[in-house]
């Protein structure tokens, strides 16, 4: 397998998705004056005490007050609040003259331990979701490729999927003469193998985070405060993913593929060469054919194997997928009913599988499969699924079915499922179902070209519209196109873009920045 990374950064939002076999395999898109990710860390305040729930609300700067329970005070919780003390008093604090306070007492109550105002130091576990603030935590660590360090606990864990006993004695005792005191460390899976070098390396960095997010506790009394920032969804997902099979990472942004490359010139220097600025006249994802499979893998009903189809539902407390048999009839592969519906179930499966991690969807899943008489067809289609899901990087469980023919499965859940609209309004008529005749689409072309060239000057830009227009416009020996050149100028040009509706179009400017035309869009 061959795993690609296609960025798409655009004004408003970066987009990334992840090619295994060129099969859209992760998508991920967020705007960029977004302020929230797992892993930051906020130097906040307490704002109200929830007595009945063992629980606080914190301010951390977002629309609604993130949620901190009590058990995810940690058992440090008190020696964190010895640091922010000698950082009130003004005092960059000293980590090795900081002490190990006692440990928080799992049975306590949070009003006993915190109180209303109090500042404390927390970092978020999962994201605002749906109705709900960001989950909080008072037990920080600081992720690496290799390790994870915590502060203030000399722990040392080796992740449980390196099976050897040789390799976990290895790595615990490489990390117990590296590490730093007062901090614990956990060994991820891929440091398997890894030597002292690269693990030292990635462990000095983790701590000069720390010591760097220390630093700023005292520079400010703003409340709340930044005071660490998790690297960019482009880099924590190449921090997770990054393996011998990645081939390219093309990027349409010079800014972001050089952060990257700078990423894998410290994680593997050896393939730096991966790592490509996208120069192309076509969008990023269009050329990589990101933006059909994006549109036909969204949206409500999926389509998969011999016309078989998935329906998807999205409620507050679950995500509900129903598996539905299509066109397909009984008998077609010659083996009756149960055989169609093993059949069909396998191949949902399969489906089922991809579109959790795609969408990454997380919590409580309920599938609804095609009733099957046979135990061992209910058995085979139970593995299937947990082969399937072995690819999945977020913690799991799956039930086998129950006698409704119901299987349960429990996706660990950090941020919002992405959802994408694939249906398209009509950008001309916004929805009323009445619009200008399409045969007068290439004149509307014609008028803003000749608006944007004449009458505001703007000789270089390019013009997207959907392919089927650029096909029609680009058609013929002296064709539209060709025409207009001569008229306006031939410092422009007609992109196809799939992005985009029949009769829609954008112009953008050598910037790469939209031009706002006069009617739909006003000029800027």
């Amino acid at each position: 397998m061959t795993s690609e990374l296609i960025v798409d950064v655009s004004s408003t939002q970066m987009s990334l998705a992840l090619l295994e076999d060129k099969r859209l395999a992760e998508y991920q898109q967020e705007g960029l004056a977004e302020h929230f990710s797992v892993g930051n860390i906020y130097l906040a305040r307490v704002k109200k005490i929830m007595t009945g729930l063992n629980a606080c609300f914190v301010n951390v700067g977002y629309e609604r007050d993130a949620f901190l329970h009590y058990l995810d005070l940690g058992e440090h919780f008190h020696t964190y609040e010895k640091l922010l003390e000698q950082a009130a008093r003004g005092r960059k604090p000293q980590l090795n003259r900081l002490g190990q306070q006692p440990e928080l007492d799992k049975e306590g109550s949070i009003q006993n331990t915190v109180r209303t105002g109090q500042d404390v130091l927390v970092q978020i576990v999962k994201e605002p979701i749906s109705t709900k603030g960001p989950r909080l935590t008072c037990e920080l660590s600081f992720a690496g490729r290799y390790l994870v360090m915590m502060p203030f606990t000399n722990k040392i864990n080796v992740s449980s999927k390196i099976k050897k006993r040789s390799e976990r004695a290895r790595l615990k005792q490489l990390i117990q003469s590296l590490k730093p005191e007062g901090v614990g460390v956990i060994v991820r899976t891929v440091a398997e193998g890894q030597g002292a070098s690269e693990l030292d390396a990635e462990l000095r960095q983790l701590y000069r985070r720390w010591q760097q997010a220390i630093e700023r506790i005292s520079q400010s009394p703003e409340r709340p405060m930044l005071v660490y920032e998790e690297t960019t969804r482009a880099v924590a997902l190449l921090r997770d993913l990054f393996n011998p099979t990645f081939s390219s990472i093309y990027v349409n942004n010079e800014a972001t593929a050089r952060e990257i490359r700078d990423y894998v010139a410290l994680i593997a220097p050896e393939r730096i060469d991966i790592v490509k600025h996208y120069t192309g006249t076509l969008p990023i994802f269009d050329n990589f054919n990101v933006t059909r499979q994006i549109k036909s893998a969204f949206g409500r009903s999926v389509t998969y194997k011999h016309g078989a189809y998935l329906i998807i539902e999205h409620t507050e407390a679950m995500h509900v997928i129903d598996v539905n048999s299509g066109n397909r009839t009984v008998g077609e592969n010659g083996g009756g009913q149960e055989a169609n519906a093993l059949e069909v179930n396998l191949g949902a499966a399969d489906e089922i599988a991809h579109q959790l991690r795609l969408r990454d969807m997380g919590g409580i899943i309920i599938v609804d499969f095609i009733d099957m008489a046979e135990p061992e067809h209910r058995q085979m289609l139970y593995e299937r699924m947990c082969q399937n899901m072995q690819l999945d990087r977020a913690r799991h469980n799956i039930l086998p079915l129950s006698k409704f023919g119901l299987m349960q499965i429990t996706r660990q859940r950090v941020r919002p499922p992405q959802e994408v609209t694939v249906e398209e309004q009509c950008p001309t008529c916004q929805g009323t179902g009445t619009i200008k005749s399409s045969l007068l689409f290439t004149e509307v072309l014609e008028e803003k070209i000749d608006q944007l060239t004449h009458k505001h000057g703007v000789k270089k830009f390019r013009l997207h519209v959907h392919p089927f227009v650029a096909a029609y416009v680009n058609q013929g020996f002296i064709s539209l196109t060709h025409k207009w050149h001569a008229r306006y100028g031939w410092g422009w040009k007609i992109i196809p873009n799939q992005s985009l509706s029949y009769l829609e179009y954008r112009f953008y400017g050598d910037d790469g920045q939209e031009i706002y035309m006069h009617g739909e869009r006003e000029m800027q």
